[in-house]
């Protein structure tokens, strides 16, 4: 089990695993939430997050859309103003920012994505892939075939 929690112990939850990805976001965004040079998140399955306590003090903020759906969403603790999880019960995962785990979630980094959006004061120093925009769009395009076949394979005929 990992544990996590914001940084005044108020909202405290726990995943039973992380899937990854581990991501280093490099956008405008993510770097305005994150107040740092990137956002350091990790893919977790919703079924695998149960949140202990502090439901009452998350809020939410939904940036406006820049291009296309989805939102950008930015959940923090009233409190303390910590990013923190908080999926949506119809997902079948979702990003928990890796700074609130009080446990090693048995991941590291694996990419860098949207550099092409990076703070221009901060340089990558690691051997970690860096995806820009179109090789991430196409990533995941990707990903998401790979995955619609899955699901195609698993269902009964």
């Amino acid at each position: 089990m990992i544990t996590g929690s914001c940084l005044c112990g108020g909202v405290q939850f726990e995943i039973q695993r992380a899937v990854g990805p581990f991501e280093l976001c490099h956008c405008r965004r993510c770097r305005k939430a994150s107040g740092s040079a990137f956002a350091a998140t990790i893919g977790v399955r919703t079924e695998d997050f149960h949140l202990l306590g502090g439901q009452d003090l998350i809020a939410t903020y939904d940036a406006p859309i820049l291009r296309q759906p989805p939102p950008y969403r930015a959940n923090f603790c009233k409190r303390c103003g910590s990013p923190v999880p908080n999926p949506d019960p119809n997902s079948e995962w979702f990003e928990v920012p890796a700074g609130v785990l009080d446990d090693d979630p048995a991941l590291r980094p694996d990419k860098h994505i949207l550099v092409d959006l990076k703070a221009p004061w901060f340089e990558i120093t690691d051997a970690l892939p860096q995806l820009d925009k179109t090789a991430l769009r196409a990533l995941r395009q990707s990903q998401a075939k790979i995955s619609s076949l899955d699901r195609s394979r698993s269902q009964p005929r």
